[in-house]
């Protein structure tokens, strides 16, 4: 388009120059200025008299550009400037209008012109035109690299003489992961546990496979849909990463008890457009171990899981600094090797189990639970309950329940932060702190300090494992949104009914140094 009216332009000027070189013509071969002889009697060049008309065309002709060129203007002095002194006074009505309308006409393709070599104008997109249109290559993946690490030291300052207790120093993490995006939908993660010791009871160095997933997002009604290795959708705290958890490990209930851990399967993931309301479904392997990463068995174990959250107040303006979290979920496991076991440590990595139910025959079992977290500034408070009903293959079903509580106060003013509808879904964020920790020469930033407090607990008494509680308390000191350190000091009380330790109690120490990028 720009091509054609930079050609109209052109075509303009062309018969503007025309018309100027007519006028000097008429001129110069009409003897002087037009106004000197009667336009209707002028000499020839045989010497006779030839009538004139007195324009060149009838005024009340009609004129096929009438309707399409702008209405007449005066002439501009440019005009008789470039034809001469004498020219002006030579241009008849007819040229007069003639030029006026070439000038219009040449002043709206300039116009035309201009405005086709301006860049279009970028308006905002509506949130409809980004979800259809994401802000990531359509064409390839765009890969981040990342990592986490984190250092352990526990010590036990007091327990039980029936506990077995060790202090002792580890690399909790070393992980490696890899992060993409692209083709406009897809997203991918694969995460690596790199530490010396293996999980599930291997004795030689491994790499543990944790995060291992691929996701389809958008998809009609459900909106994202995942496979491949990561965390069953079920029980809030299990769910949040745990460098985004305020304790050094999960409460007792959750991890590795009534909630599971990382498992191989798919999920369905949507949330509505207010994003007040999650739901997750999914469906996996019982137990694959994350260090062998296979299974080889006719009967492979069945879990489906499905999580509902629904925020009933969110603070927009604060985007998120007061909120009410509800939820709720349903755990089925239909054992792989129809046995069950539940069993709890102080809640450190490494460590003797204070409750243990041993292995009990059993064809399935099903959790629920329900969770209420709120955050109200600096104060947060997080907490779920859970049940679980194991189908014994002998001595008939057996009821089991657990839960936790606890709440963290930023002395700093900072907030814990929510994501509404995160990598698992509903779950809690990274902390920033308002403030890094840094000292320089005539300044320094703090940055942010929290302090904590949880109570646990694990009731198995159905099982004859009696019954657990936990309590702890601490402090975090953030440096950044990706450098912390973290004190806990526990207090695990076992029942005297329980096994295998019976009537036991402890003090642990538990420090860490915890960074990823």
């Amino acid at each position: 388009m720009a091509f054609f009216e930079r050609g109209a332009l052109r075509a303009c000027r062309r018969l503007r120059s025309i018309a100027c070189g007519v006028q000097v013509l008429l001129f110069l071969f009409g003897g002087g200025p037009a106004a000197a002889q009667p336009p209707s009697a002028r000499p020839d060049f045989g010497g006779e008299t030839v009538a004139q008309p007195a324009t060149l065309a009838p005024a009340d002709a009609p004129r096929a550009l009438t309707s399409e060129i702008p209405p007449a203007e005066p002439v501009p002095a440019y005009a008789a400037a470039e034809a001469g002194d004498g020219a002006g006074a030579a241009l008849t009505p007819e040229l007069q209008s003639i030029l006026q309308r070439l000038d219009a006409l040449e002043k709206e393709a300039a116009k035309q012109a201009t405005a086709a070599d301006k860049p279009p104008e970028s308006k905002p997109a509506s949130a409809a035109a980004e979800k259809k249109s994401p802000d990531v290559p359509l064409d390839k993946w765009n890969v981040k690299l990342g990592g986490h690490m984190q250092m352990d030291w526990i010590h036990w300052p007091d327990a039980s003489p029936q506990i077995p207790a060790q202090d002792y120093f580890e690399f909790r993490r070393l992980r490696l992961l890899a992060d993409g995006a692209g083709y406009g939908v897809y997203d991918f993660r694969l995460q690596i546990d790199v530490e010396p010791e293996g999980g599930d009871g291997a004795t030689t160095p491994v790499v543990d496979v944790k995060d291992a997933y691929f996701s389809a997002n958008q998809v009609p009604l459900l909106d994202r849909w995942r496979i491949g290795n990561f965390f069953v959708p079920f029980s809030l705290e299990q769910v949040t990463n745990d460098t985004m958890n305020i304790f050094l490990e999960r409460s007792i209930p959750t991890q590795g008890v009534f909630a599971a851990d990382r498992e191989v399967g798919m999920a369905f993931y949507g949330v509505n457009d207010a994003q007040d309301f999650t739901f997750t479904s999914g469906v996996f392997f019982d137990g694959i171990s994350e260090s062998l990463k296979e299974r080889i068995d006719d009967n492979q174990g069945t879990r489906f899981s499905g999580r509902a959250t629904w925020l009933p107040y969110y603070d927009e303006s604060s985007q998120g600094r007061h909120l009410v979290h509800l939820g709720s979920g349903v755990l089925f496991t239909d054992d792989q090797d129809g046995v069950v076991r539940f069993r709890a440590r102080p809640q450190i990595h490494e460590g003797p189990f204070l409750i243990d139910t041993g292995s009990v025959a059993a064809s399935d079992y099903v959790s629920g639970n329900v969770e209420l977290a709120t955050v109200w500034g600096p104060f947060s408070v997080q907490s779920e309950l859970f049940l679980t009903g194991v189908n014994r293959a002998a001595g008939g079903p057996a009821n089991l329940q657990g839960g936790y509580v606890h709440g963290s106060c930023f002395l700093t003013g900072e907030n814990r932060l929510y994501e509404r509808y995160g990598q698992h879904g509903a779950q809690f964020g990274r902390t920033t702190p308002r403030e890094n920790l840094f000292l320089l020469p005539g300044c320094y930033g703090w940055g942010a300090w929290e302090l904590k407090a949880r109570y646990s607990q694990l009731d198995l008494e159905e099982l004859a494992a009696g019954r657990y509680d936990d309590f702890t308390f601490g402090f975090n000191h953030y440096w950044s949104d990706r450098i912390r350190v973290m004190f806990d000091w526990i207090h695990p009380v076992a029942s005297p009914d329980s096994r295998p330790l019976g009537d036991a109690q402890a003090d642990v120490i538990g420090m860490r140094f915890d960074w990823n990028w």
